[in-house]
């Protein structure tokens, strides 16, 4: 109907894509244990990124790579994915924080997004093969509740002022 938006709120609606944490985390931000600042983790540091194997496993070289100048390179020894650390080094995450009396944490600004869009809707559709639990289907339950919504989308907007500007 023309000319009815005045007063009514759009209904956003969000599907759930069936991605996994690991999809998020090829490039993870962490807290640069040298000077505390914005530091990048990369798994996979480019085409022609160095693996070797290790009892049947094929294991990648890692980056750590910070404005101040520090880096490291390391294979990982252990991966460790759910938690307000990075999956590779165990270094605190640059997007955490206080929320709902819990941790609100997300990988890099496209993990971000996604936490924002599904939050953010008031329709959520799961499409997602029964049996895979999602990322979204993984999600605790106080991030689901439609009670905490609003401050977790406020905690959500806090965390995306600290980014760094674009490279």
């Amino acid at each position: 109907m023309a000319g009815r938006t005045a007063g009514v709120t759009e209904q956003r609606r969000f599907t759930d894509p069936g991605v996994k944490l690991y999809d998020f985390a090829d490039e993870v931000l962490v807290r640069c244990p040298k000077c505390g600042g914005c530091a990048l983790v990369l798994a996979r540091p480019g085409d022609a990124c160095e693996h070797r194997w290790i009892g049947g496993r094929e294991q990648t070289r890692l980056r750590l790579r910070c404005g101040c100048g520090h880096a490291v390179d390391a294979f990982p020894d252990h991966l460790a994915f759910g938690g307000p650390v990075d999956p590779y080094f165990r270094l605190p995450l640059w997007l955490d924080a206080d929320c709902c009396g819990r941790r609100l944490w997300a990988y890099n600004p496209a993990h971000l997004d996604l936490l924002e869009s599904y939050v953010g809707a008031v329709l959520r559709e799961r499409t997602a093969v029964p049996g895979s639990l999602s990322l979204v289907a993984r999600l605790p339950a106080w991030v689901k509740s439609a009670k905490h919504r609003d401050e977790v989308l406020r905690t959500i907007r806090r965390l995306r002022a600290t980014l760094p500007p674009a490279r």
